[in-house]
Parts: C-alpha cells; sequence; structure tokens
C-alpha cells in the first residue's frame, strides 16, 4: 500500500510517500480502508520534532481517519467489515495518510450518515477539541457569557454551535476573512479584532474566555481582566501558558485533545440532527502531503484540509 512517512524529524522534506506493507489488526483492532485524513497542527509539530509526542519511526502522519472497515481483529463484537467509520487515532501510532491504517477499536465510531466519507475525515480532533474546551475545562452553561477568541478556524465553529446549544450568549473574535464562517456558525456577537479592541466591544464580564488564536502572551494576560471573578480562562495553545487571575479566583486550563470515544459518537449524532456540520476547505491527495506541511511551515493554514487516500478528481 502507499504510505506517506517520515524516518526522522525535520522540515518538511522528510516526508515521503513511500510502498510499505498493508497492516493486519491484532486483536482489539481494525482495518480501516482510508477515505482520507485530515491535517491538523499537531502533525506539523510532530513531524518537525517541537510537539512533546513519542512516536516510533518511520511514522505515518494523520491521527484523524475516516473509512471502511475492511479487517477485524479477535474480540470486536461492535464493529463489522463494510462499516463507514471515523477516528481519532492515538497521536503516537501511526495514522490515517495511508491507504490503510490499523486502530483500536475503541478510538473509532460509526461514521456520520450524510457528510461525504472523506470529509468526515475533518470531525473528530476539532469537534472534541472545542467541547473539552467549553464543557469539560470550561464548565460552560446556559445563561453564561462566553468569549471566543480566534473562533475563525475549524474549532471556533464547532465551539460556537456547541456553546449556543448549551445556551451560553457567544461573543466571538474574527478577522475579515473568517467573517461571514463565524457569522454562519451562529455567534451572538462578532468583533473583528483588526478594526476594534476587545475592551472596547465586550461591555460586561464574561464567564469563559476560550483562546485558540496564537496571540501575544502580553495580550493574553490582559484580556483576563474581561473574565468575571471566579471565571475560566481555557486555551488550545499548548505551547504556551495560559493565564488565570488567583487573586479573583479566575481559574486558568490549557486544553490538549484526548481520545473519547463516547463523546465522539455523540458529536456524530449532532452532526446527523443538523446541529453540527463538517466543513472542508481543500481536498488533496497523499502526494500533496508533504508540499501542504511546507506551507504549514511558513504560517498558519487557513481552513480544515483532508488528504484523500486515492487523488481527488
Amino acid at each position: 500500500m502507499k504510505a506517506v512517512r517520515f524516518h526522522q524529524v525535520g522540515g518538511p522534506e522528510v516526508l515521503h510517500v513511500e510502498e510499505v506493507d498493508t497492516p493486519a489488526p491484532a486483536a482489539g483492532q481494525v482495518r480501516i480502508r482510508v477515505a482520507a485524513s485530515a491535517f491538523n497542527a499537531a502533525d506539523n509539530g510532530m513531524r518537525a520534532g517541537f510537539l512533546p509526542i513519542p512516536v516510533t519511526l518511520p511514522h505515518v502522519p494523520g491521527y484523524d481517519v475516516s473509512g471502511v472497515v475492511d479487517a477485524i481483529g479477535e474480540g470486536i463484537d461492535d464493529l463489522e467489515v463494510g462499516q463507514p467509520v471515523v477516528g481519532f487515532l492515538p497521536m503516537g501510532s501511526d495514522g490515517g495518510a495511508a491507504e490503510y491504517v490499523v486502530a483500536p477499536a475503541g478510538s473509532v465510531v460509526p461514521a456520520p450518515r450524510d457528510v461525504p466519507l472523506g470529509d468526515a475525515a475533518a470531525l473528530p480532533s476539532v469537534a472534541l477539541t472545542a467541547w473539552q474546551a467549553l464543557f469539560d475545562e470550561g464548565a460552560l452553561h446556559a445563561g453564561q457569557r462566553l468569549l471566543i477568541v480566534g473562533a475563525g478556524g475549524a474549532v471556533g465553529g464547532h465551539a460556537i454551535r456547541l456553546a449556543r446549544r448549551a445556551g451560553a450568549h457567544v461573543i466571538a473574535t474574527a478577522s475579515p476573512r473568517s467573517l461571514a464562517a463565524v457569522r454562519a456558525a451562529g455567534a451572538d456577537e462578532i468583533v473583528d479584532h483588526t478594526a476594534r479592541s476587545l475592551f472596547d466591544a465586550v461591555t460586561e464580564p464574561v464567564d469563559v474566555l476560550l483562546n485558540l488564536a496564537p496571540i501575544d502572551p502580553e495580550e493574553f494576560t490582559r484580556l483576563v481582566a474581561l473574565v468575571r471573578d471566579g471565571g475560566v480562562v481555557v486555551s488550545t495553545t499548548a505551547f504556551m501558558a495560559t493565564p488565570g487571575d488567583e487573586r479573583r479566583d479566575v481559574r486558568a486550563a490549557t486544553v490538549f485533545v484526548r481520545a473519547d470515544r463516547a463523546r465522539l459518537a455523540e458529536i456524530v449524532d449532532l452532526v446527523d440532527a443538523g446541529e453540527l456540520t463538517v466543513e472542508v476547505d481543500r481536498r488533496i491527495g497523499l502526494h500533496e502531503l508533504p508540499a501542504l506541511h511546507a506551507e504549514a511551515s511558513e504560517g498558519r493554514i487557513a481552513g480544515k484540509v483532508v488528504v484523500l487516500a486515492s487523488r481527488p478528481a
């Protein structure tokens, strides 16, 4: 089978499309005939060696995956051959940038019914990140005020929809290029951060501040003043500390997405019910993945990109 692998950490040039043996599932595993994997910023960090997630080399990136169950190991009775699935794979194991991948059965769930199977790869980690940030760490509930900094990306879109569904009032920042997406997600208030200061726009304290953007640490610390006493600051930017304010009992939490099969199944149900959407900006083939990593190394990738196991038409 074809797979994209790197044999050593480094720049995008360490990625190569190679012919490798098709893996066989062990007990408790399934083999997936891959429809697509999704690119995430962490893939770039793992390849470059600056994200502290140990991997066995050579390594296949792409921990978000969708496809069809192709073979089943012993001890599995809740999945079947031919079943379309979506999964969040263990990040240290080989991922889905390949024609086939083996996965723990506990990492995959039935795929959304009305989303193209390749596009479904864009769902798992970003939706799980949004859920875990808002509810597991932020303890957000109905009637509260939420400020999302950097809401224009995939995590931000899910966060807006999930927060609105929970009954929260959502204030979201966006740049001019992402205003339409943030508006479509349903934010109650939108602040163009290139044109207006948050300190002018946010006139009442918020209960939860969720940061999704690589903002200046000093600016991040200043934004804590917008959070009410006893509130929460949550951030997904794990490369820098999340500020709080002990004097006012403002708690700080940093989220690094973790596997949660039951929650992922619930997220898929929300997609099927039309309460969450799966949005894909680009679809590329396996041979284009090294170039995408090069693009990511030069700056943030706009929108969600899925990597189809078969080259797109």
